[in-house]
């Protein structure tokens, strides 16, 4: 087995931080399937940004809908469910033979709905029925609006991605509301058996952030030099451990227990934005660090190729669990409040992918515009001149 086949067989599931038409014509999804374990999907509007702006898989689509009359934002929608589906089909044989567990494709809704919890319920009810598919995840943002539109939507029995989730006490508020929604089911006597949900931890972007300030403090000197350099690159792995210590907390709880026994699924911690972006650390350094059971890690193809070729699996997300604990501590010994640092990361977060969305219908409306362009010549180029 290769080192991801490996990570399956750990008790953690491999998805992949992509998507774009040729993946699945081609056939090569079915090969990451077969070949390497792949058990999952997801998507953003970036990423949809550039499959659609990067090549011309979707100029065919582009150009019927357009002359449906269909606007930017719908034709926008089309094309990612579209590709949505087919990859949930392809996954369709490994949800079934799994019995729900894995095979999963996410779409998350607009990210311009971050903050209206009315427009976030609206706009995942209707992917949820567009899409017509029971291994598809809706992606709901896991923002202060974000949270009620969690709880209504598991007890409605839709399955939810919560996107955009860096911090601690933002996840314990996460895993609440997807509880709460599962005992509002219920109360109400609907089954649970088939409403799943992953809480998705953002990683490289917290290092991002934080090692700069340390190395700002490092090199102002004093007693705090040799501190700082210990928590170089840190910060990320210590609060997903942390992380994973509080879902443990919370499968162990009576409250859970309960639930499961109704059969209810656990919400398993999802790894994402697992690509290193400083080169001096390891490019596999978000994945190999947290491998361990009921968990996801979600790589784009970069990341997952270096796995493939050089991982080294093994259960290690419950390896020095108290030094993480001390690492989260040493940054507020240091003044590195992580609770504002997370909150900006989820601002920044929110910010860009409205901008890929907003760049991405710019793109559009210009195909848009030129096909209808083209058509209105050639129609007028049909009518005869009088004379």
């Amino acid at each position: 087995m290769n080192p991801l086949q490996q990570i399956g067989k750990l008790g953690q599931a491999i998805w992949l931080d992509d998507i774009h038409r040729s993946l699945m014509t081609s056939g090569d999804l079915k090969v990451l399937i077969d070949d390497d374990g792949l058990c999952g999907m997801t998507s953003n509007p970036t990423i949809f940004d550039k499959a659609i702006a990067g090549s011309h898989d979707y100029d065919d689509d582009i150009r019927a809908l357009a002359l449906e009359g269909k606007g930017v934002n719908d034709i926008f929608e089309a094309l990612a469910i579209k590709d949505v589906q087919m990859a949930a089909d392809t996954f369709r044989p490994l949800y079934d033979r799994t019995n729900g567990r894995h095979g999963f494709v996410s779409l998350e809704v607009s990210p311009h709905l971050a903050h209206d919890s009315e427009g976030t319920l609206s706009d995942a009810r209707r992917l949820w029925a567009a899409l017509d598919r029971p291994n598809v995840f809706i992606k709901v943002p896991a923002t202060l609006a974000g949270l009620p539109a969690i709880r209504q939507l598991t007890s409605e029995g839709v399955n939810v991605n919560i996107t955009l989730l860096f911090g601690l006490p933002r996840y314990r508020q996460v895993a609440e509301a997807y509880i709460a929604g599962i005992e509002e089911r219920l109360a109400r006597s609907q089954d649970v058996r088939n409403v799943r949900s992953v809480a998705s931890f953002f990683l490289s972007r917290i290092d991002v952030l934080v090692d700069p300030l340390l190395e700002r403090i490092r090199k102002e000197g004093g007693t705090n030099t040799d501190l700082t350099a210990s928590l170089l690159g840190q910060t990320a792995i210590a609060s997903a451990k942390q992380a994973y210590q509080i879902y443990r907390e919370i499968s162990r709880s009576d409250r859970w227990k309960k639930l499961a026994d109704s059969g209810a699924w656990p919400q398993w911690l999802l790894w994402a934005s697992t690509s290193t972006k400083n080169s001096q650390y390891s490019d596999v350094m978000y994945v190999d660090s947290l491998i361990g059971p009921e968990t996801v890690n979600t790589l784009p193809t970069q990341t997952l190729d270096a796995y493939r070729d050089h991982g080294d699996p093994k259960p290690r997300l419950e390896d020095d669990v108290d030094n993480a604990r001390r690492v989260l501590e040493s940054l507020s010994k240091l003044d590195i409040d992580i609770d504002k640092i997370t909150q900006k990361l989820e601002d920044e977060g929110i910010e860009k992918f409205s901008t890929s969305l907003n760049k991405l219908l710019e793109t559009l409306t210009g195909e848009v515009d030129a096909v209808r362009n083209i058509e209105r010549d050639r129609i007028d180029s049909t009518i005869p001149t009088s004379t």
